[in-house]
């Protein structure tokens, strides 16, 4: 019946969707209205002196970050910090519910307990942009060339901007997810990375005029993308189906007549790109303390440890590759509590064949999703990591990066199911209201 409906779905059905076409709208509006804050200088800041010193500079895990940022961290605008605070508060608040008794509660309470658990996220925000904002105005004091023009009286500007800026993606980002369509968060990285991938491209033709790469190289790079583009499309699509039946009438001999099959899909990365974005989140951290107390002095300790942040050295690889792995299999679990899948499927008489209901059926659901996950986080750190150490070497900008390219393909697939969902919500609707009509005439 759904396939039937999707086979009618056209770009006629969306024009007919009034609901729909005022969420895509006011997507389209919140997103333009972030585009337009990741060109508006912090003040106090001289922009020419800020584009030199980040055209040498901006390598690395910094890269990436202005690669989430959508460019705000290289022209230090107010979004420099984007949702990368609000992205390790949501992290700790949400591994801190499996810590914390008082915060499991709260987690089990539904929509008032996410209520609660969203506000602390909220506080928790404020506090980290503060801090990466204030690490942020006292780096730039230390630059060799210095940008601040007002003085010493500019981290009391440039913290409340950073911040302002900060919690206004978040609350753009929930204005998305709720009023609008896709996930908030992901949309605005999507947006950001979307935007300069015309300009990274241009660089790349430029890199090959400047005779800096050869014609085989640039092309090589072009079908390298083109086919990371196939194999993210391929891993997001995949699906391990687990079947399952709910009992028929009985018929003579008590045996089962009718009985329906189906399947529950089980993504082979449900956790999508939120380990990569998280684990970069996380990093963002320490490197913010490298780039405060080793800009202040002579510190041996935080010299080593920015040695160690170095996106190519093995030893940020590899903790960035556990990250991911942990992250992966972290918000899997939440996305898919197996015991609760396990006792709805019991409720409504439906069982696995071969598989006892309840908790046997939760641990089978457990286990063919630690195995699907296993090969779903190998996929993500290949696709996050090798990409991006080939393209480092020859100096390719971070937005044809694996990771860009993951989260580009991955939120497109998301948005466009969720915009299908509407339209086929819609053609349900309107078969129900034909089919009361129709008894109503009778």
């Amino acid at each position: 019946m759904a396939n039937d409906l999707l086979k009618n779905i056209n770009i006629s059905s969306f024009t007919k969707s009034d609901v729909l076409k005022k969420r895509v709208f006011f997507t389209i509006a919140v997103l333009f209205v972030y585009r337009l804050g990741t060109y508006i200088p912090i003040p106090g800041l001289d922009p020419l002196v800020i584009g030199r010193f980040m055209a040498q500079n901006m390598r690395g895990i910094f890269s990436m970050l202005d690669m989430f940022s959508g460019g705000s961290l290289s022209r230090m605008t107010i979004f420099a910090l984007n949702l990368m605070p609000y992205i390790s508060a949501s992290i700790i608040v949400q591994i801190m519910t499996y810590a914390s008794p008082q915060l499991a509660v709260l987690r089990k309470e539904g929509a008032a307990g996410r209520t609660k658990l969203n506000q602390y996220t909220r506080y928790l925000t404020i506090l980290i942009a503060a801090f990466q904002a204030y690490g942020i105005c006292v780096a730039l004091g230390y630059m060799q060339e210095n940008p601040i023009t007002i003085g010493k009286i500019f981290p009391l500007i440039g913290v409340p901007t950073l911040v302002g800026g900060t919690m206004l993606l978040m609350w753009l980002g929930e204005q998305i997810t709720s009023r609008g369509i896709g996930n908030g968060v992901s949309l605005l990285i999507y947006a950001g990375i979307i935007a300069n991938v015309p300009n990274a491209l241009a660089r790349l033709l430029d890199m090959g005029r400047a005779g800096a790469l050869s014609v085989g190289a640039i092309v090589s790079v072009i079908l390298f993308i083109a086919f990371l583009v196939m194999v993210v499309v391929f891993f997001e699509k995949a699906q391990r189906r687990v079947k399952f039946m709910y009992p028929g009438k009985r018929g003579s001999g008590q045996q089962m007549q009718g009985a329906d099959n189906t399947h529950l899909p089980l993504k082979l990365n449900a956790s999508g790109v939120i380990p990569p974005i998280f684990a970069n989140s996380l990093l963002l951290l320490p490197a913010t303390i490298v780039n405060w107390c080793g800009n202040s002095g002579n510190n041996a300790f935080m010299q080593k440890l920015s040695y160690y942040l170095n996106f190519n050295h093995p030893v940020f690889t590899l903790v960035y590759a556990a990250l991911i792995i942990f992250f992966a299999f972290f918000y899997t679990a939440i996305v898919f509590n197996s015991e609760e899948t396990a006792e709805n499927l019991k409720k409504s008489g439906g069982f696995i064949p071969g598989v006892r209901p309840g908790i046997h059926t939760a641990d089978y659901f457990d286990y063919i999703l630690t195995r699907i996950t296993v090969v779903g986080s190998i996929y993500l750190v290949a696709i996050c990591i090798f990409p991006q150490m080939l393209l480092a070497k020859l100096a390719i900008p971070a937005y044809l990066s694996g990771t860009s390219i993951l989260i580009v393909v991955s939120v497109a697939i998301d948005t466009v199911t969720q915009i299908y969902t509407h339209l086929l919500s819609q053609r349900y609707e309107g078969l129900l209201k034909r089919n009361q009509k129709r008894l109503n005439r009778k």
